[in-house]
């Protein structure tokens, strides 16, 4: 299994990026697919995360609004859009994905992941 995550870069705050986690996955409308940061010297926090259908979404406190997950799961991606992006949204950005039935409850711990991209940074100036 392997997750590539692309589209980071250098926005000014107020800008918008659009982040892509491209999944060598097979099956990969079985996974929840999730988004975490981490920012320097700060612990990986959860960003926002999709069930494996798509149906079901949930966001971080402090992206909430301003940040929307989709999925295309015929091109086993999962795409952050991040809008409005302040200073403390500068981290390294990591897609994650998480194998469990359908039913179950979105998970936000990084511990219930089972695998993980290699991240790819956001840097916001204020």
């Amino acid at each position: 299994v392997q997750l590539q995550a692309s589209g980071g870069g250098l926005v000014q705050a107020g800008g918008s990026l659009r982040l892509s986690c491209a999944a060598s996955i097979k099956s990969f409308d079985v996974y929840f697919m999730g988004w975490f940061r981490q920012a320097p010297g700060k612990e990986r926090e959860f960003v926002a995360a999709i069930s494996s259908k798509g149906d079901r979404k949930l966001y971080g406190d402090s992206v909430k609004g301003r940040f929307t997950i989709s999925r295309d799961n015929a091109k086993n991606r999962v795409y952050l859009q991040m809008n409005t992006l302040k200073p403390q949204d500068t981290a390294v950005y990591y897609c994650a994905a998480d194998l469990k039935p359908p039913s179950v409850k979105i998970a936000t711990a990084p511990s219930e992941y089972d695998y993980w991209g290699q991240g790819t940074l956001v840097t916001v100036s204020s």
